[in-house]
């Protein structure tokens, strides 16, 4: 008999309540993620990135009405159907979260050893002594100086880049399963960036632990993750191994985020080519191709008609133009 996959997840369906209606955060989201494997997840903002990973733990905005269908399963135990006591014992022990703004993920209130120490005392078996020197370890396996003197230090006395290399000693505190990393790099600069992302593969690799890397940056999952999922308005429009889909990207929507990121070349210019129009807030399902309003492909069946995503291929997306059509058309943008 074969163990579970780590994280299945099948037809996630997230609704908000508002004035307006149901808006959808994610719409029949399927996924899944092995052990040791890193998985990136892309799209604009409100695409449904974070919501999907928000939904594993169980937290939402306050206040909001939430109605969720669907499962997602961590080692066969659906995190859906949990009550509040057993999403507790899940977070931080067996799946961590890094957060995209420390200063609001740190309580300005608290050391960062206190954030550190209370966490594995409610999620191990760790004494107080314990676990202020395994906090220790932790600033030090993360590259913060002086780590048993930052002990007693408060978050503001951080820089930007410490705090967050806080946020990732916070999470990694229990040893989770699973890592999810929202937006962690993205208020960084370039050079602090690259120490973050450097450091989580690093981990991932000494823990043992899976990844969902969520970014609207390519460069970043070129740069961390063995496969990636195109999200677009609530929906996976792509999905494959990274290399594959950086070089052969499959749906029109795809296509427009990589024409999207400056290439750099000597004595050579490129033009970016911005993505006509916004992406939909989506209160209810609409026929067709949520794309297909901002797409320069778009024909009347693609208004018509919801296209598949294949349940099968390692590199699949959801479009009714071929694989060629696309690549004649990116050759031509590009050349322009």
């Amino acid at each position: 008999m074969t163990s579970p996959r780590l994280l299945e997840v099948d037809n996630l369906t997230v609704c908000f309540s508002t004035s307006r209606g149901e808006v959808y955060g994610t719409d029949d989201v399927s996924f899944s993620l092995d052990h040791g494997e890193t998985l990136g997840v892309v799209g604009e903002s409100g695409s449904g990135k974070s919501v999907t990973a928000t939904s594993l733990i169980g937290v939402h905005p306050p206040l909001t009405r939430v109605r969720t269908t669907g499962s997602a399963k961590l080692e066969g135990r659906d995190l859906l159907t949990m009550s509040e006591q057993e999403l507790r014992a899940v977070r931080g022990a067996e799946i961590g979260y890094v957060f995209q703004d420390p200063l609001t993920a740190l309580n300005p209130s608290l050391t960062v050893g206190h954030h550190l120490v209370e966490t594995m005392l409610v999620h191990t078996d760790m004494n107080r002594s314990a676990a202020r020197r395994r906090a220790a370890e932790l600033l030090d396996l993360v590259g913060i100086p002086n780590s048993a003197g930052a002990l007693d230090s408060y978050p503001d006395q951080f820089s930007g880049g410490m705090r967050q290399r806080v946020l990732v000693a916070l999470a990694i505190s229990c040893r989770p399963k699973l890592l999810i990393a929202d937006e962690a790099t993205t208020a960084l600069d370039p050079t602090v960036q690259s120490q973050i992302l450097a450091l989580l593969r690093s981990l991932c690799r000494e823990l043992s632990m899976a990844m969902i890397m969520i970014t609207h940056d390519f460069g970043v999952i070129a740069a961390t993750c063995d496969r990636v999922q195109v999200m677009y308005a609530g929906r996976i429009v792509e999905r494959g191994p990274v290399a594959d889909v950086l070089a052969h990207p499959g749906h029109p929507y795809t296509a427009g985020l990589l024409r999207l990121a400056p290439r750099f070349e000597l004595n050579h210019h490129h033009r970016l080519h911005p993505i006509p129009g916004r992406a939909p807030t989506v209160i209810r399902p609409q026929p067709g191709c949520r794309f297909a309003p901002r797409c320069e492909l778009a024909d009347d069946r693609c208004e018509r008609e919801v296209p598949p995503l294949s349940a099968d291929a390692a590199h699949t997306h959801a479009c009714w133009r071929s694989s060629a059509e696309l690549a004649a058309f990116t050759e031509d943008r590009t050349a322009e």
